[in-house]
């Protein structure tokens, strides 16, 4: 047909008109890499999945003139995040449904133009969780002067259409919450509401340095909007007369218990012994050495830690220099475990913007980690056997991951952690080799999870490193034909050259 239907009632129309078990979303003037649709095919057979996604590049084309720093940055996704998806369209190109599925929620719906992708994205997942994810570089979205592959503000209508999608997507989970902007447009904050006002206790583990423990507890009293907490300090055999004298007289003073834990250092251990004295729904971890920033932290990890299907809730922690220390966990890093985007400048957005949204993460920091404490009990808490010191909490995370729940990094809480300020590091030969023999058994327990990779750490990433460095790519990954100048400095970046499939 000449008459132009607008992009949903075409594709629509493609739907219905196709007579495949799956459809392939392509925009008209974007390409596939070699070998594409073999990739796809592979993975339906395996999987079965009913959703399916790849990883995707921006490239330009002769009519382009755009500053070639847009180039040679793959948009390298991770598997399905339930999370990241409430926060941002990240699956975009290129997307594989099963034709039942579409046909059975309707196709694409023309009051979402620009942002139609996202509302069926998000209607899509409410009815399967089937959802699986092709690390390779098989789409390649072409840029234009106006197009959000370029500039997500270059639509803006788009984006209130997808704050949209997003509000009715609420009301259709009968999630009670409101759908903010967040630090930049087509990135959004689904802030829920907090359902009663469930008590959460705070255990702190400390063992003398009174000015660490007054510090930690005087921002607790002045930087928390929500008043139903207690909290509660583990003593580990402080010695220190100015420690004792604080103990004294503090509870007078703030909503804090003490309860002595004798024996010697062992981390896991003292939180169990704290969790065992909480009286509150929800506990959160928070080491010594902590400070909160905002006042609404602990809303910002409640309203995740209340949903059932939650498993841990981590926070934004930054260094003293305001560098990022913590961003969540990521499994692997260093054949062990790192903390995502750590040491990058504390207003740096993170790869894709990943450091101010909400996302499904493998672990998170046990110096600041909340999570429901029937949970806790369930899952047996920190090993106190194998994981004395260190590896405690990503082990507690990954048996929680293993129990079917997710774990949720959140920026919206914000603390300073002056890391290692309490104990001191891993830096003496003893230590050390309790550190090694730690990691050993975490490598033993979890080799299933290093074998395969972290599902929120693109296989492509870097190891060895942990600000989502991108490792050499190799193969089919970038392959297209009748390449501009800026593609081919992309793909000499990228280590590929070749030919493509067209849509």
């Amino acid at each position: 047909s000449t008459r132009n239907l607008g992009i949903s009632a075409a594709t629509n129309l493609g739907i219905k008109s196709a007579s495949g078990d799956y459809v392939a979303f392509l925009d008209h003037d974007d390409m596939l890499a070699l070998g594409a649709l073999a990739e796809v095919a592979a993975e339906i057979i395996r999987s079965e999945a009913d959703v399916l996604y790849t990883d995707e590049i921006i490239f330009g084309d002769a009519s382009t003139s755009v500053d070639t720093a847009h180039f040679g940055h793959p948009h390298l996704k991770p598997d399905y995040s339930p999370a990241l998806l409430l926060s941002h369209n990240y699956i975009t190109h290129l997307l594989v449904v099963r034709k039942k599925l579409l046909d059975e929620i309707g196709g694409t719906r023309s009051e979402f133009g620009g942002a139609q992708d996202y509302d069926l994205l998000l209607r899509l997942t409410e009815k399967t969780d089937k959802v699986f994810h092709i690390p390779k570089l098989l789409y390649h979205w072409r840029q234009s002067a106006q197009s959000t592959a370029l500039d997500s503000a270059a639509k803006p209508a788009a984006h209130h259409r997808a704050q949209k999608a997003l509000e009715q997507a609420l009301s259709r989970r009968a999630i009670h919450g409101r759908v903010l902007t967040a630090n930049r447009p087509h990135y959004f904050r689904v802030q829920h509401e907090i359902i009663g006002e469930p008590l959460v206790s705070i255990i702190i583990p400390f063992r003398d340095q009174p000015r660490l423990l007054f510090e930690c507890i005087d921002a607790l009293n002045r930087c928390t909007r929500y008043q139903n907490y207690e909290v509660i300090g583990i003593d580990n055999s402080s010695e220190d007369e100015l420690t004792m004298e604080f103990m004294a007289r503090l509870p007078n003073q703030l909503r804090v218990r003490f309860h002595r834990f004798s024996g010697p250092f062992n981390f896991s251990a003292i939180v169990n012994f704290g969790v065992q004295q909480a009286k509150g729904e929800h506990i959160v971890l928070l080491n010594n050495d902590i400070q909160v920033i905002n006042n609404d932290w602990l809303e910002a990890m409640l309203e995740h830690s209340q949903h059932p299907s939650i498993g841990a809730v981590g926070a934004k922690l930054f260094y003293p220099d305001n560098t990022i220390q913590h961003a969540g966990i990521i499994v692997g890093i260093g054949g062990y475990a790192g903390h995502s985007h750590k040491h990058r400048a504390g207003n740096d957005p993170g790869y894709f913007n990943r450091l101010n949204i909400v996302q499904n993460v493998s672990a998170v920091t046990g110096a600041m980690l909340m999570c429901k404490k029937s949970i806790y009990e369930k899952v047996g808490g920190f090993d106190a056997e194998n994981f004395a010191i260190a590896g405690n909490d990503v082990d507690f995370c990954l048996r929680l991951a293993e129990m079917g729940l997710r774990n949720v990094f959140t920026p919206y809480a914000m603390a300073y952690h002056a890391e290692s300020v309490s104990r001191g590091y891993e830096d003496d030969p003893e230590k050390m080799a309790r550190f090694d023999a730690e990691k050993q058994r975490f490598r033993v327990r979890h080799a299933g999870v290093l074998q395969a990779g972290d599902p929120y750490y693109n296989p492509n990433f870097r190891l060895d490193t942990e600000g989502f460095d991108i490792r050499p790519l190799s193969g089919n990954e970038s392959r297209m034909e009748n390449s501009t100048p800026s593609q081919e400095r992309l793909q000499e970046h990228l280590g590929t050259k070749g030919r493509s499939e067209n849509g």
